[in-house]
């Protein structure tokens, strides 16, 4: 064997990793790599005693209902008859309505900040938009209620007259509170999110990317459509769905503007609950078996919000994988 490929077989990842474990460690590597394993551990303990904590409290409630808990739509204490399917009904819509608006804004957003604003825009917009993600829920509810309502009332009006035969339209006006309201109150707590990962993701493209478009003759807008946007497609989806679990587990806001309806309907100006609002709403008066359906109703909510993650995380790795493969 000659000495080269000695050399390169000697210098192999596994052979170096190896080596290095093999060295005597000082007692400060052993207590660092013993903290940072605890930590990790930590994390991994609080997840797995909150399923464990959130299954046993629901157990009564499980065992009870079955899987007839996801598909009743009756909430009824008197009688201890409770299902969730309002709840992840209203839940579901107020989330993809609430990413309907935001993500074209946030994309929209971020692309101008990261490739379009001059200089002197850029750090004072980017930071009001940061600042946008760190008011409180309750304070966008308060806001919710006062300002949009009362604006959304008229519109919704509007809408009702003019295309009152699509169902989504159809029915009376509940002074601006409803389904609509609560997805537009999403899509402002979303926003922030998703523009801000997605306007990182876009300055991680090489600068040579742009002025190689530029340079084949390609206008501003193709250089950004065919050399930004496939660079960074794997972080606008993780920004996306970052925004979609915020839109998800959002509760002080969407309770705020959403009302208290309980069933399903098609209308987008009636009155509903999500899963988060029933639980702050229902949970301070609950007992017996409604506290276990409430506790179900966050472990189905608990569910959602992997699954939306788990899902997430795919779609990134799809992406990722696509574009390395030279799909577009």
């Amino acid at each position: 064997m000659d000495q080269p490929q000695a050399l390169e077989q000697a210098q192999t990842p596994g052979k170096v990793w190896r080596s290095l474990l093999r060295r005597p460690a000082s007692p400060g590597d052993g207590l660092f790599r013993v903290t940072t394993l605890l930590a990790a551990l930590s994390l991994l303990g609080l997840l797995l005693a909150m399923v464990v904590y959130l299954f046993g409290a629901a157990w009564p409630a499980i065992a009870h209902f079955g899987m007839g808990f996801l598909m009743r739509s009756t909430w009824d204490p008197v009688r201890e008859v409770f299902g969730a399917l309002p709840a992840i009904y209203g839940t579901l819509v107020t989330s993809a309505l609430a990413m309907l608006v935001a993500v074209p804004v946030s994309l929209g957003t971020a692309i101008f900040l990261a490739e379009l604003a001059p200089g002197w825009l850029r750090a004072p917009a980017s930071f009001l938009v940061e600042m946008l993600a760190a008011i409180p829920s309750v304070v966008l509810g308060l806001w919710g209620i006062f300002v949009m309502a009362p604006v959304l009332q008229p519109v919704e009006r509007w809408l009702a007259e003019s295309l009152g035969f699509v169902p989504f339209f159809r029915g009376p006006v509940f002074g601006g509170v409803g389904f609509l309201a609560g997805g537009l109150i999403l899509s402002v707590m979303a926003l922030p999110i998703i523009t801000a990962v997605a306007r990182d993701a876009i300055l991680t493209v090489p600068a040579s990317q742009r002025e190689a478009m530029l340079a084949l003759g390609a206008t501003r807008w193709e250089a950004i459509r065919h050399a930004v946007l496939p660079y960074t497609r794997s972080g606008l989806v993780a920004a996306s769905i970052l925004g979609l679990g915020r839109a998800l587990g959002e509760t002080m806001a969407v309770t705020m503007v959403i009302g208290n309806g309980y069933r399903l309907t098609a209308r987008l100006f009636a009155p509903g609950n999500t899963m988060a609002s029933k639980i702050a709403t229902q949970f301070n008066e609950a007992s017996g078996l409604e506290t276990n359906a409430l506790v179900e109703l966050a472990l189905v909510l608990f569910a959602v919000a992997l699954i939306v993650n788990v899902v997430g995380r795919l779609l990134v790795r799809w992406t990722v994988a696509r574009v390395a493969g030279g799909g577009h």
